[in-house]
C-alpha cells in the first residue's frame, strides 16, 4: 500500500505538535521537577549506580584485582547459602524473628488506629497521638540503650523485682537467649507503632460519617461499627503494607539486631544482616556478602510479586 507525500507530511507535522506540547509541559512544570531532581539524584546515586557491584557475588572479589581481574566462580557463594549450616541457621532465625514482627509488630499500628479514631476527646486524641508518636525519632542507639540500662543487673526492673516482689536473683533479661526475641519485638513496637498509625489514621479520616450516623439507626453498638465500617475503610492501606512488608522479610534492622547482640545470645539472634557484616567487613568476604544480598532482594521481590497476585485475585488492590 503506498502512502502519499501529503500523508507523509502530515503525519510528521502531527509528530512534531506533540513533541512541541511535551516540551512545553515540561518548561511550564519545571519548578516541580526540580524540586524531584535530588529524590531523582539520591536514588540514582545511591541505589542504581551501585547496582553494577552485584557482578561481585559471582567471583572471588579481590579489591586489588578489581572487577576484570578477580576469577569466575558463577554460583558457587550461592550454593554455599544452603549448603553452610552456619548459613541456614542465620536464615531461620532471620524468618522466625521476622514472623514474630509480622504478628504482632505489624498488627499493633492498626489496634491503636483503630482505639485513637474511638476517642471522643480531640485534645486528649493529639496529646496521645503526640507522645506515641516521640519514640520514632530516636535512633537505635538511642532505643537500645535505654532498653539496656531498664534491664541490666543492676537496673530498674531488676531492682523492682528485688525490691518490691522479693526475688532473690535479677533476671538475666540480657544474656539469656529466650528474652531476646521478645525485647527485639517489644523495641519495635514500642519505637514505631506511633509513626504506623499515621497512613491508617489519614485513611479512616475519609470514611463518611453518614455510615456511621446510619449505622447507629440501625441500633449497632461501637464494635459492630468498627468491625463493619472503619476495618473495610482501611482494608485497602493494610494489604497494600502488608505486601510491602513481606518484601522486607529477609531484613530485620541491622542496627537493632547488632546493638542486642552478646556472646550469650548470638546462637540465636544472628540474623543475614549481622552474618553479611561480619562475613563481608570483618572476614572481607566481599563476595559472598554480596551474593547474600542479592539472595534477600530476589526472594523480597518474589513475595512482593507474589503477595500482589494473590491480593488482585481476591478482589483487593495491590501496589501496582
Amino acid at each position: 500500500m503506498s502512502v502519499s507525500t501529503g500523508e507523509l507530511h502530515s503525519n510528521g507535522q502531527l509528530r512534531a505538535d506533540k513533541r512541541k506540547k511535551i516540551y512545553a509541559k515540561l518548561w511550564r512544570d519545571r519548578y516541580l521537577y526540580l524540586l524531584i531532581l535530588p529524590g531523582v539524584l539520591f536514588f540514582l546515586v545511591y541505589r542504581y549506580i551501585p547496582m553494577l557491584g552485584i557482578v561481585i557475588a559471582f567471583q572471588n572479589f579481590s579489591p586489588f584485582l578489581g572487577f576484570r581481574g578477580s576469577e569466575w566462580v558463577g554460583l558457587q557463594h550461592f550454593r554455599t547459602i544452603f549448603a553452610d549450616p552456619e548459613v541456614v541457621r542465620v536464615i531461620w532465625n532471620t524468618l522466625y524473628l521476622s514472623f514474630l514482627q509480622i504478628v504482632f509488630a505489624f498488627p499493633a499500628p492498626i489496634i491503636l488506629a483503630l482505639l485513637l479514631n474511638e476517642l471522643r476527646s480531640e485534645l486528649y486524641k493529639r496529646l496521645i497521638q503526640t507522645i506515641v508518636y516521640m519514640p520514632h525519632f530516636l535512633s537505635w542507639v538511642i532505643v537500645v540503650g535505654i532498653f539496656v540500662i531498664f534491664l541490666r543487673g543492676d537496673g530498674l526492673v531488676n531492682n523492682f523485682l528485688q525490691t518490691v516482689l522479693g526475688m532473690e536473683q535479677s533476671v538475666g533479661f540480657l544474656t539469656n537467649p529466650d528474652y531476646f526475641r521478645p525485647l527485639i519485638v517489644l523495641q519495635v513496637i514500642w519505637k514505631e507503632v506511633g509513626w504506623g498509625t499515621i497512613i491508617f489514621l489519614a485513611a479512616l479520616a475519609g470514611v463518611n460519617p453518614e455510615l456511621y450516623e446510619a449505622a447507629t439507626v440501625d441500633g449497632a453498638n461501637r464494635w459492630r461499627k468498627m468491625w463493619h465500617i472503619t476495618l473495610p475503610a482501611i482494608r485497602t492501606v493494610i494489604v497494600i503494607l502488608f505486601i510491602l512488608r513481606l518484601g522486607s522479610v529477609l531484613d530485620s534492622g541491622f542496627e537493632q539486631i547488632f546493638l542486642m547482640l552478646n556472646s550469650f545470645n548470638r546462637e540465636i539472634g544472628e540474623v543475614l544482616d549481622t552474618y553479611v557484616y561480619y562475613k563481608g567487613i570483618q572476614q572481607t568476604d566481599y563476595s559472598f556478602a554480596t551474593a547474600v544480598g542479592l539472595f534477600k532482594s530476589i526472594v523480597g521481590l518474589v513475595l512482593i510479586v507474589g503477595a500482589n497476585y494473590l491480593a488482585k485475585r481476591f478482589g483487593q488492590e495491590g501496589v501496582y
